[in-house]
């Protein structure tokens, strides 16, 4: 029984290096392959839709970033959803020169709701096909000076859904707003960047997208209630055939948590939103990607299935087994330690690398003074890591939504200057 449980242990590694060894090849590919430019021939009109809820303080600078683009200001319409505000945001986004709808429901609580109230009330209006697309953009956010105008040239290439290159306001404030800066670059450079140049559905994350007005027309407003409702858009919209697109040149900054009960709280729901939307469209991806044989559904069904998730597996049957007496306490306790052990060494390595890997080919994008970027570098695995108790507590446990309150108040310029 022993033997048998150790060589399980040894295949659960070899089907975990086979499942994510495309990703190396992102890697590669987002390291020696420039993307193709996309050029556009049409100008679109857009809105920007916000959900904020008691966002006071950042919403102001947002506003003044999207109406300082260079696109055509008369092309695009800012549009505030005021979601159960117990603050003055609604007042402060009209003073800004916002159009304003407030919500209030204590019953259905979330993002989705709030986008899906306030496309409701565009339809009303004015009809959702008054403009050609959303983008959906979180209160804490700004946007590059030529963000829309990058983010037209995809649009108008064909491409219904489009996501873009998320940086960090507060990147260097402390080693766990670095590590979440450190994953969105990679994301943006070593995964979506490269879905992109192959050929591959990107994937939209949490904020910072374009979608068209055909999209929300089908789908009759946001249909999408998970905890991670941008998840769980991504995988619906690419079991419906639809090929996302990214555009590296439009740049946004997300503000980060910067304290680990936050930090906690909010990759919490994440990983519980991963596994719901897994439980609901894991069949569905699979499904697609057989029959129509999508690399995409596949790369995003792994996407939702951690591989720590399946190190941890060895570990789970180790004590089921030790509780049915298959083999002794000693041998038992090893395992998992070994498990356990060969799991957080690996994982520190590879992170500690694609930290490494990111931070050089981004480094004219990283607003981090560099000796705290050395600093924090070495920390990052250790942020990465924590992810483990965070995926396994996830499984037991729903958390409420819960605000992160957003108090970085910055501008653009701001944000150039802190590097």
């Amino acid at each position: 029984m022993e033997e048998i449980l150790q060589i399980f242990t040894k295949l659960i590694g070899i089907v975990i290096m086979v499942c994510f060894s495309y990703q190396f090849i992102y890697v590669i590919v987002g390291l020696i392959v420039k993307p193709k430019k996309l050029i556009a021939k049409n100008k679109h009109r857009y809105a920007v839709v916000i959900s904020a809820r008691n966002e006071r303080m950042v919403i102001k600078n947002l506003i003044a970033s999207i109406q300082s683009q260079s696109y055509d200001v008369d092309l695009v319409d800012t549009i505030v959803i005021a979601d159960n505000c117990t603050d003055d945001t609604a007042q402060v986004a009209r003073r800004a020169g916002a159009i304003v709808y407030e919500r209030f429901n204590l019953e259905k609580i979330g993002k989705g709701y709030a986008l899906d109230y306030g496309f409701k009330q565009i339809d009303k209006e004015k009809g959702i096909d008054y403009y050609d697309g959303y983008f959906i953009i979180d209160a804490d956010n700004i946007l590059e000076e030529d963000y829309i105008e990058q983010m037209n040239h995809v649009f108008d290439n064909g491409y219904r859904i489009v996501t873009s290159y998320r940086n960090s306001k507060n990147f260097g404030a402390n080693w766990i707003s670095f590590g979440y800066g450190v994953w969105f670059l990679r994301e943006a450079k070593f995964v979506n960047n490269a879905r992109m140049i192959l050929g591959v559905s990107c994937a939209v994350s949490g904020t910072g997208f374009l979608v068209s007005s055909e999209i929300i027309k089908e789908n009759h407003g946001w249909k999408h209630h998970l905890l991670t409702e941008d998840i769980e858009f991504s995988v619906d919209s690419m079991i419906h055939g639809e090929k996302i697109g990214y555009c590296g040149d439009a740049i946004f900054y997300d503000e980060q948590p910067e304290d680990m009960e936050a930090s906690w709280h909010q990759r919490m729901r994440w990983s519980r939103g991963f596994y719901q939307v897994f439980y609901n469209y894991g069949k569905q991806l699979i499904s697609r990607c057989i029959k129509k044989k999508d690399f995409s559904c596949y790369d995003m069904f792994i996407t939702l299935v951690p591989g720590i998730g399946l190190s941890l597996l060895t570990m789970i049957i180790s004590i089921i087994s030790l509780y049915l007496g298959a083999f002794h306490l000693k041998f038992a306790i090893m395992l998992c330690l070994k498990s356990i052990g060969g799991t957080l060494f690996t994982s520190y390595l590879t992170f500690l690398l694609l930290g490494a890997v990111t931070l050089l080919s981004e480094r004219k994008r990283v607003h981090c003074k560099w000796y705290k970027s050395i600093f924090y570098l070495f920390l990052f695995p250790v942020f990465m890591c924590t992810y483990i108790p965070i995926s396994f507590v996830a499984l037991f446990y729903t958390p409420e939504w819960k605000q992160i309150h957003h108090t970085v108040a910055i501008t653009r310029k701001e944000i150039h200057e802190s590097q």
